[in-house]
């Protein structure tokens, strides 16, 4: 089984290279995030043979996922804050498994009610994972978390030390998930630096690899025992036009 996730930096601008990977690696389940909008083009997924549920929000934002078997919808918004309205968080069941797919909130500028925001997501995020992961279920958190884990996994500490990706409040929250039961799938197979999910579409950054890995998959004990490997496929960011995300892939038993 093959789960892939991929931020696409608006999928109206990037709908064909989408369903070029969709036909070239066949995955089980693709969550896309960043849609940037509140009309979701499901026919498109649907010829390809894939189900589909998506929450949108106009311009900014919003999360979909495809998946080649029907699968029940469970969330479509992160639990604890009713006055949440933005479109970053889908729950579903498929089959024994749950799937999370996350837009975790970026949170620039630093000190901003934008940073507070994101603190405070991640807080319930971590609320949510606990409750999912109770009686051993198997549960697969995947998406863009917005967040550099540690130092090896930004080509530069320097360049990232004041963004909000790379403070240590949000780095705390991460490792707290990891504390919680959790483990990062790509470090699971993947060690050292270099590795990275987005580059930054100025000074030739991709061509120098002077990337970040912010796209993550969390997994539960129980998932843990099921997956075989997870990769991420930089190809895609080479292409004309690209997002500035690469799809990272999750292949389990």
């Amino acid at each position: 089984m093959l789960i892939a996730s991929w931020n696409v930096n608006s999928l109206k601008s990037r709908l064909p290279h989408v369903l070029d990977w969709l036909r070239a690696h066949e995955p089980d389940v693709l969550m896309l995030q960043e849609l940037k909008s509140l009309d979701f083009p499901a026919a498109e997924f649907e010829a390809l043979g894939y189900h589909c549920a998506a929450v949108g929000q106009k311009t900014w934002n919003g999360v979909a996922i495809v998946a080649r078997e029907p699968f029940d919808v469970k969330a479509t918004a992160l639990p604890g804050d009713s006055n949440d309205k933005q479109a970053r968080y889908l729950e579903i069941a498929l089959g024994d498994l749950t799937i999370v797919n996350i837009y975790l909130p970026n949170g620039n500028p630093v000190g901003s009610p934008k940073f507070d925001y994101k603190l405070a997501w991640m807080d319930r995020l971590k609320k949510r994972m606990s409750a999912l992961k109770r009686n051993g279920k198997a549960v697969v958190i995947g998406g863009d978390y917005n967040v550099i884990p540690e130092d090896i996994d930004c080509f530069s500490t320097r360049f990232w030390k004041d963004d909000a990706l790379f403070q240590p409040e949000p780095r705390a929250r991460f490792r707290g998930y990891l504390e919680n039961g959790y483990t990062d799938a790509f470090r699971k197979f993947n060690e050292g630096p270099g590795h990275y999910t987005f580059w930054k579409y100025y000074r030739n950054q991709f061509s120098k690899n002077q990337g970040i890995r912010i796209d993550h998959f969390l997994v539960s004990p129980a998932a843990l025992k099921r997956i075989t490997g997870c990769a991420v496929d930089v190809q895609p960011r080479g292409l004309s036009k690209p997002s500035d995300h690469a799809p990272i892939i999750l292949a389990m038993r």
